[in-house]
Order: structure tokens, then sequence, then C-alpha cells
């Protein structure tokens, strides 16, 4: 009896970790695919997209239809963040024929996708034509600061040649928002997403080197600048984004390599 006792338990004991490991991964891929749908990102800019969210094991797979290539990496980023996922596999397509790149409808789409996250400017608020590479921005802006910050986002924006910003200001004065309903808090991965994004659609940061990660809208950026204006650029434009609280800033600065 005496044997069988320690025998007994360490049996328990096992089959208990056993079952309760898998259970464990199982409440994670739950969790996983319930933040990325309640998401801000996921409600807010891809409401309209079809996608479906899979988690085996904090492995994810996103399957589905999204409206433009943007839409990818913004999904991709979002539940990347996700605590608990280990890796994404996108399997997303596109819907519809998409604008060769470095057309003006590509850039039309670049600098609505740079003004898209930002909450001061509005991009609902902007009408963006592009004619051989010249922006031309319609619409109304709450100031003359947030008409003439539409204009520095818009001229930032890859293959860009000019910017004609064709706004009128608002006659009574108007205070800035953003398209955050009050009292919502932005979930992290979102804001994480939504920086990655900002940067990768101007042409002065390098997103390639650059990592984001976001605690309580605190965003936190590192890897390497080219020069003292790029590290500066990235820093406003993070903290120019819908749910940032503040911006810590811990990018390098590149070190010229010597002519030999």
């Amino acid at each position: 009896m005496k044997t069988l006792l320690p025998l007994t338990l360490a049996f328990v004991v096992s089959s208990t970790l056993y079952i309760s490991t898998p259970v464990r991964a199982a409440d994670t891929d739950s969790r996983i695919e319930s933040s990325a749908a309640k998401s801000y990102v996921f409600k807010t800019y891809l409401k309209n997209d079809s996608i479906k969210t899979e988690s085996e094991d904090g492995v994810v797979t996103l399957t589905g239809t999204v409206a433009e290539e943007s839409h990818k990496s913004l999904a991709e980023n979002t539940v990347a963040s996700l605590p608990g996922v280990k890796s994404v596999n996108d399997q997303l397509t596109v819907k519809g024929e998409q604008p060769p790149e470095h057309s003006d409808n590509w850039i039309s789409m670049k600098v609505k996708t740079a003004l898209l996250f930002h909450r001061n400017v509005s991009a609902i608020a902007t009408t963006v034509y592009v004619k051989d590479g010249v922006v031309t921005l319609q619409g109304e802006a709450t100031s003359m600061a947030q008409k003439e910050l539409t204009t520095e986002y818009a001229k930032d924006v890859d293959n860009v040649k000019e910017v004609k910003n064709d706004m009128t200001i608002a006659s009574a004065v108007v205070p800035a928002t953003s398209d955050v309903p009050v009292g919502d808090k932005i979930d992290d991965a979102s804001i994480t997403a939504q920086v990655k994004s900002a940067l990768f659609a101007h042409h002065s940061t390098s997103v390639l080197h650059t990592t984001v990660s976001t605690t309580d809208g605190v965003v936190t950026v590192g890897g390497i600048a080219r020069n003292d204006a790029e590290k500066s650029l990235v820093t406003k434009l993070a903290s120019d984004i819908n749910g940032v609280t503040s911006v810590v800033n811990n990018m390098t600065i590149a070190v010229p390599v010597a002519a030999s």
C-alpha cells in the first residue's frame, strides 16, 4: 500500500499536467481569435473586409479577402502584436484589381493611408486627387495648422512630386477630434499596427529598421535611424497616432560609413 500511494499520486499529477496543458493552449488560442475580432483596427479599418482568424498553439493563420494591399499588413501587424501570438501566416488575398505601383491611383491610396491613422488631420474630410504625381487636396480643415500638417504628411509619401492644398478653413472654431468614440480606449495591438502602417506610408522613415511596441498606450520605438531628422520624424508621426499617450524613442543613429 505504501508503494502504491506514490505511484498513484504521480499518475494523477502527470495526468493533470497532460490534460491542463492543451486546455491552457486552447484558451490562449480562443483569446487571440477573440482579441483580434474585438480590436480597434479590425472593427474600424477592416470592418468591411472578410477576414478569418484561426490560432493553433499561438500560430495564427489569416484567411479571406481584403479591399487593398495595405489592409493585409494592417491585419497581420495587429494580430502579431497580440499577447500569446508566436507567428502569423498571412494568407489573405486582395479583392479586385489593384492600381499599378507608383501610378496616380497608387499614390492616392498611399496618401489616404498616410492621413488615415493620425488624429490631428482628417482623412475623412480630405479629398485626394493625383495627376502625374501632383497631389491636390480638397475639403475642409479645422484650422490652418491642420491644413499645413495635411500638406506635410502628403508630401512625404513615395513618388509625390508636389502637393497643392486647396482645402478651406472652417469659419467656426472647431476643436480637433479623432475618429475614436469618446470613452473608447484603443488596444495596444491596434496602436502598434497603426504606427507601423503610418511609418511605412512615409518615405522619410524606414519601417524595416524600426521596432515598435506598445504598453498601455505608451509606444516604444527602437532600431536604427539614418539621422537625427529621421529619428525626430518617427517620434512626431508616432505621437500623432490615435490612442498614443506618449512615445519613447530608443532609436540609435546610424554611423556613417567612411569612404575608402
